[in-house]
């Protein structure tokens, strides 16, 4: 078996990778990792160096995985500033580091690709093995696989690499009717609460409009990029990771995948949230606004969320990371993933001292939080 690194997502054909990686999660896609690379969003100069993984026995690719050299720890939503911090201390570099990913995606799904009848237990070494190597050769202190499912962190557990869990908080469809129906099954307190946050924003003359796929046309992509681009830089002052051609290039590349919500206010466009979905799940990534008024985040980012997944019979919707404020309109506290192969055996075991520890407290975290959901409690 060989392991070829690929500077560039055009160094193999799409067929080949999505037929690897699947066409159905939208985040591992070619065409979306490829975007990424051909608007410069993942690039040397952007700190996002692709340098994927791909296996072939003889001429035949049986395993694939994205792979960045990263020279810094945004946009991957797996905080390790604390270890970035304790290398310096020790008189070592952290960056460059190794980081396989959906670059500014903190959405669980595949990430060590293999073909059918192929078994994670001959692969996932050889690829580690890889990659160490790589990191030898580059002067690389760790590899980061970031949001893999929890099947796939414990396979990459035993294989050698340490995991860490962590807590993002996701809304899972009951097989509800209709968002009444949704509400039906909150305790009375949190039902009117939402839907007075709902009501609050039918009182400022705000109404929402759901484009998906070739419905969203370039006039669509080009506002959204504005909101984005502007709201990033009001919260953070820079302009965010994406670029306009990012955001104009996905109508194109993956249009099958792309749902906009539009907030219009007096016949004028005031805010978006763009979410991606696969056969069974939304992702909410996305938002921007150039009025900021009351509860329209929520009902942009959440509520139009919950209401799609429910017309569309989606079993799953992820939000995006963060926001204990999410459990109280019916996101759930769930586990996520993470795993880490360092190189130097000192900071290998204060890792996996660290994450060992951590763990007990997230844990811990998911059992109580779970408390705090506003479902009627039955039993």
């Amino acid at each position: 078996m060989e392991v070829r690194f690929l500077s560039s997502l055009g160094e193999i054909a799409s067929t080949e990778w999505n037929r690897l990686a699947g066409r159905d999660y939208p985040f591992l896609r070619h065409e979306f990792l490829s975007l990424l690379e051909t608007t410069g969003c993942c690039s040397s100069e952007s700190g996002w160096k692709p340098c994927h993984a791909s296996l072939y026995r003889g001429k035949q690719l049986i395993a694939l995985m994205p792979l960045y050299l990263k020279s810094h720890s945004y946009g991957e939503y797996v905080f390790d500033w604390s270890w970035a911090d304790a290398w310096r201390r020790s008189g070592l570099d952290y960056y460059p580091k190794l980081v396989t990913a959906a670059p500014f995606t903190p959405a669980t799904g595949p990430r060590l690709c293999l073909a059918a009848g192929e078994r994670e237990e001959q692969i996932y070494p050889r690829l580690l093995t890889a990659v160490q190597q790589f990191a030898e050769r580059n002067r690389v202190s760790s590899w980061h696989v970031l949001f893999p499912s929890l099947e796939e962190g414990e396979a990459l557990r035993r294989a050698g690499t340490t995991l860490r869990t962590a807590s993002q908080f996701h809304w899972f469809n009951q097989d509800y009717l209709s968002f009444d129906d949704f509400l039906a099954r909150c305790n009375s307190r949190k039902r009117k609460s939402l839907k007075r946050e709902r009501r609050r924003v039918h009182e400022q003359g705000v109404t929402l409009q759901v484009l998906e796929g070739n419905a969203i046309e370039a006039r669509h992509w080009e506002l959204f990029y504005r909101f984005y681009r502007d709201t990033y830089a009001k919260r953070s002052g820079h302009g965010g990771y994406l670029n306009r051609a990012f955001f104009l290039g996905l109508g194109k590349a993956i249009p099958e995948h792309c749902v906009l919500v539009l907030a219009w206010q007096e016949q004028r466009p005031i805010a978006g949230a763009l979410y991606f979905r696969s056969s069974d799940t939304l992702y909410g990534r996305y938002w921007g606004c150039e009025r900021d008024l009351d509860c329209l985040h929520f009902e942009a980012c959440y509520y139009q969320g919950i209401d799609y997944c429910i017309r569309n019979k989606l079993r799953r919707f992820d939000p995006g990371a963060q926001g204990e404020h999410k459990i109280q309109r019916g996101f759930t506290p769930t586990k996520t993933c993470s795993n880490h192969w360092i190189a130097d055996p000192r900071l290998r075991a204060a890792v996996e001292d660290f994450t060992k520890r951590e763990q007990v407290q997230v844990e811990r975290y998911l059992e109580v939080a779970a408390d705090y959901l506003p479902f009627k409690q039955t039993g």
